[in-house]
């Protein structure tokens, strides 16, 4: 029971310091205003800073009450092409985005909607369209489309602020066997991608993740 008033008492600090009602820097109520306010005890309340305390929203000083720290500032997961300079940052690149991907992959085939399978089958005509011209957009719209379809926002904003560079970069380490000038590469490519929306529109979860997985492996592959 005091968890749950402590809870409660937390929830209602954390909404104002969040809204700024209680700026950085201002102090705490006292402990008998916000027994007053909250109608619970002084052990529920110093359970609720103690909370309040080790989420790093709040200092205690001795002697002095506990003060209001700063919201840490939100930041945006960014990178920068020209960070990208060795064959070693876009290997660690494509093994950073196995990870993600094959999961979202998953995560696709478990939530798809009906939206969802209009998107990815556009995307895959888009892609199948551009062929021989390269099709970094198309490419990179298809990945986004199933990132989409997690119905998980941090996955498309993660895809998007890689953005196409994510496809272009590895291509530009490719050799002529495996330029999207080439008929045969093409149609691998257009082969992993099928592969991938078949399973995700299937609703099947295991194969969509390895799908997903071995196509950007093969990617890595052929960029070592």
């Amino acid at each position: 029971m005091s968890s749950t008033l402590s809870a409660r008492v937390v929830a209602g600090l954390k909404d104002k310091i969040l809204a700024g009602d209680l700026a950085p820097g201002a102090k705490l109520p006292s402990e008998a205003e916000l027994i007053d306010e909250y109608a619970v005890s002084r052990t529920v309340v110093r359970e609720a800073v103690t909370r309040l305390r080790a989420e790093g929203l709040v200092e205690t000083q001795q002697g002095r009450g506990s003060f209001v720290l700063a919201v840490p500032e939100s930041s945006s997961f960014l990178v920068e092409a020209s960070a990208i300079r060795t064959n070693a940052d876009v290997t660690a690149m494509l093994d950073f985005r196995i990870g993600v991907e094959s999961e979202a992959a998953a995560l696709a085939a478990r939530h798809h909607t009906p939206s969802d399978v209009s998107s990815i089958e556009s995307a895959m005509s888009g892609f199948t369209r551009a062929g021989h011209e390269g099709a970094v957009e198309a490419d990179f719209a298809f990945h986004l489309a199933v990132a989409r379809a997690t119905q998980n926002r941090f996955y498309v904003d993660l895809l998007g602020s890689l953005g196409p560079m994510m496809i272009m970069l590895p291509r530009t380490r490719l050799g002529e066997a495996y330029s999207m000038t080439d008929a045969t590469h093409v149609e691998r490519v257009q082969r992993e991608h099928d592969n991938v929306a078949a399973a995700v529109l299937a609703g099947d979860v295991e194969t969509a993740r390895a799908a997903m997985r071995l196509h950007l492996g093969n990617t890595r592959r052929r960029v070592t």
